[in-house]
């Protein structure tokens, strides 16, 4: 990925725990099992050699069982805990390397964190919540609240600015915390597993909130989380993480459609392929075909293409930057539902 095109990149970070950490980077030690290492050094290394880069305006989540070292991995981006080795560039700037000042500037300006536990003030009003980050800035308050009225309201939660947290819902709390999150205007937002505590119906509501407002407000966002359905409705990209490393990483289609390993394939088991794959991932040469029912976009979800083939033998017409790229039957759906369940 081209420099200028990266917000955030982390390159090659550790962080272990345990005596004489450092010794472990790199070291054969390091491929041990959790279990191993522990026995033999006494360390455990939460993370280990990862390396990814996020664009601009890119939602690159992070999944993986409990313990797989995720939410250590998050912490890291702003110091929150402190990596043992590599690079952790924001805007080109190695975060690794600044000192305290410029490091509470970065957390201040550039970077929100949203939580699973919403930590909101019980004795201050919903307004006066949102508009915290604004206060510990320095912003004047008449500003600081009326930027944080208006955070109130695209998120959801206009006529409940004067209420104070115990009146709300968690699902309600948690947008409090999203909005809290967004009225400094960060070029960054950091998800550490925020929905996980909330009921299904409300933890639904809250992922479409999140589509919602990237497709308005066009943060950067790296969101970790261990349930796959929410990272594959979230994420641009995903990365598969396991005992402290990367297994894959990729879009939610090629995850689905070509697991890199039985791990991953384990997760993507149960997942309905026909809502994620699309019209491009299954498409194949057109051949000799000459009579089309009609072109579709390569990027149609799978789903949306089967009610059109209920009553057409004839294939479709796949176009992909305006132009035919192959074609895609009752016969390409059959094979590709076939070839990922097998």
């Amino acid at each position: 990925m081209d420099e200028s095109h990266i917000t955030v990149a982390c390159r090659n970070v550790w962080k272990v725990y345990g005596p004489k950490a450092q010794s472990i980077v790199g070291s054969p030690d390091a491929s041990l099992s959790r279990q191993q290492l522990m026995e033999k050094t006494g360390c455990v290394a939460a993370v280990r050699d990862v390396s990814f880069e996020v664009a601009p305006g890119e939602v690159f989540v992070v999944m993986g069982l409990s313990g797989s070292g995720k939410s250590t991995l998050v912490r890291c981006i702003t110091r929150l805990i402190e990596p043992t080795a590599g690079q952790v560039l924001i805007d080109g700037e190695d975060v690794l390397k600044i000192g305290e000042e410029r490091l509470r500037e970065i957390r201040r300006t550039k970077v929100s964190m949203v939580f699973q536990h919403f930590g909101l003030l019980p004795h201050r009003r919903i307004v006066e919540n949102v508009a915290f980050g604004l206060e510990v800035r320095g912003v004047e308050k008449a500003e600081r609240l009326a930027a944080a009225q208006k955070v109130i309201e695209v998120v959801g939660l206009d006529g409940w600015a004067d209420s104070y947290p115990d009146e709300l819902s968690g699902g309600m709390q948690q947008r409090v915390g999203l909005a809290r999150a967004l009225a400094t205007d960060p070029e960054i937002m950091l998800f550490d597993e925020p929905f996980s505590a909330l009921d299904p119906l409300i933890r639904r509501d809250m992922q479409d909130e999140v589509v919602r407002l990237q497709k308005e407000v066009k943060k950067t966002m790296i969101f970790i989380t261990h349930d796959l359905m929410e990272a594959l409705k979230l994420g641009d990209r995903i990365a598969i993480m396991k005992d402290g490393h990367f297994v894959q990483v990729g879009t939610p289609e090629e995850v689905v459609a070509h697991p890199a390993d039985d791990y991953v394939a384990d997760f993507i088991r149960d997942v309905p392929r026909a809502h994620v794959l699309t019209v491009r991932a299954i498409m194949r040469p057109a051949g000799d075909a000459s009579d089309y029912a009609g072109d579709v976009a390569a990027a149609t979800v799978v789903q949306d293409l089967l009610p059109m083939l209920v009553e057409e033998h004839r294939p479709y017409r796949v176009i992909d930057g305006g132009a035919p790229s192959g074609i895609v039957d009752r016969t390409a759906v059959l094979s590709a539902m076939i070839e990922v369940a097998s």
